[in-house]
């Protein structure tokens, strides 16, 4: 299984580790240079006593048809049976070793994206909408005083990070996600309902593991299956040993689900309140296109998200991440952020990424125009649409009161009509 193009790795092993260290990571180029080496030699050495076996099995057949004594030759080829066993045996214990390597890389930046090694080299590349407030009450503040968050029940239930909405916030945060859904469907997405539990190779597949095995939650019983940390899992993983044809690309899919998450690393972090939490929702889009077509496809869907937050009045920004702040499979992601009054800044709400064909080689996802025609792997593309528990709390600290929340214009169809729910 190989995440970075391996002709790339052994012919351009300078580049790929220079491009790698842009994103803070360190390739262990001399490792890699002996196990290549150790690869090509047991290779040849196997290729070698194959060869040699086949030859003499052929002289073999020949002498026992004119009935010659074949014990010599037959002893050679148990000899050349130990070596060739030999051989395949230490190949494959240097191929596993190249394999666990590989699945360390992160994926090579794309050359446009920014130099950088965190988030403050980030670059602004549009501020949309207009903020009416650039201080506010908390949610927390604005629901607690009426009982419709519940923070001390969720903890007695599930420990802390979880929460329990009630009545109108509820009811705002359900039709938040059927809202999502009717405006991503309008724009061609496909929507599909997907298992919430998938086993560990759907995971390496889209490059959750075996990097990120601490932010995931495991269970453990007759088999091991991990809860999805998104829907990207699954949806991407619909055409994980397909080979698609170029004319279908690309595929617009959805789906609506929990998402969970140990948020390993970030103990002290957006502790209160809904913005960082084991459980959420959310609507993922993916998007599965060829080579020529993703970096449109990656343009396309962050203006979607974007259209998606205008349409619900929330002021917001897009960001071009820099190559130190990237996720672990990316080669160019936009995040979006909206304004949070009771934070007084902007706050991610979406992240839309390319990964190239870092994702399709783990998943053997190809495509190709004609039956006979050599086939290519596909890029992939994923984006959040958005956060669903992340929306509640703009559209409530954008929009809200101490008594109520207005409701945007685009969302009242969705909560019977009304331009206000009371918090009552």
């Amino acid at each position: 299984m190989n995440m970075i193009d391996p002709r790339l790795l052994r012919q351009e092993l300078t580049l790929v580790a220079d491009r790698l260290k842009t994103r803070g990571f360190m390739l262990n180029t001399e490792r890699f240079v002996a196990l290549e080496h150790d690869r090509k030699h047991w290779h040849h050495r196997a290729e070698s006593a194959q060869q040699q076996r086949n030859t003499l099995s052929k002289q073999i057949g020949i002498l026992r048809a004119s009935q010659q004594d074949t014990t010599e030759l037959q002893e050679q080829v148990v000899t050349l049976k130990t070596e060739l066993e030999t051989a395949e045996y230490q190949l494959a214990q240097i191929e596993q070793q190249l394999e666990a390597l590989s699945l360390e890389l992160p994926n090579i930046p794309a050359a446009h994206v920014p130099m950088g090694e965190s988030e403050d080299q980030n670059v602004i590349v549009k501020t949309v909408g207009e903020i009416k407030r650039s201080t506010g009450i908390d949610h927390i503040d604005l629901l607690e005083p009426y009982k419709l968050i519940l923070n001390e029940q969720a903890a007695q239930l599930s420990g802390s990070r979880f929460s329990i909405l009630k009545g109108p916030v509820a009811r705002l945060h359900r039709a938040l996600t059927q809202y999502m859904l009717d405006y991503h469907a309008q724009a061609g997405y496909i929507e599909y309902y997907v298992p919430y539990l998938v086993q560990a190779s759907a995971l390496v597949g889209t490059g959750q593991l075996p990097k990120f095995e601490a932010d995931l939650f495991c269970l453990k019983g007759e088999r091991s299956l991990y809860l999805i940390p998104t829907a990207e899992v699954p949806l991407t993983n619909l055409v994980a040993d397909t080979i698609l044809q170029t004319d279908e690309l690309p595929l617009k899919m959805m789906a609506h689900t929990p998402c969970f998450r140990s948020e390993a690393g970030s103990y002290g972090k957006d502790t209160k309140g809904l913005f960082r939490q084991h459980q959420f929702e959310k609507i993922e889009l993916v998007h599965i296109a060829t080579p020529q077509q993703s970096h449109v496809e990656l343009e396309s869907m962050v203006e979607h998200v974007s259209g998606l937050l205008s349409s619900l009045e929330l002021p917001h920004r897009i960001m071009q991440l820099c190559t130190g702040d990237m996720g672990f499979a990316s080669a160019q992601t936009f995040d979006l952020e909206v304004w949070l009054p009771g934070q007084a800044r902007y706050r991610e709400i979406s992240s839309c990424s390319n990964f190239h064909e870092f994702q399709a080689r783990r998943l053997k996802a190809r495509h190709r125009k004609q039956q006979k025609d050599k086939t290519e792997f596909v890029h992939t593309l994923n984006g959040s649409g958005v956060a669903v528990g992340r929306a509640l709390i703009a559209v409530i600290e954008n929009h809200g009161t101490s008594e109520g929340c207005a409701i945007p214009q685009a969302l009242r169809p969705f909560l019977g009509g009304f331009d206000f729910v009371s918090w009552q």
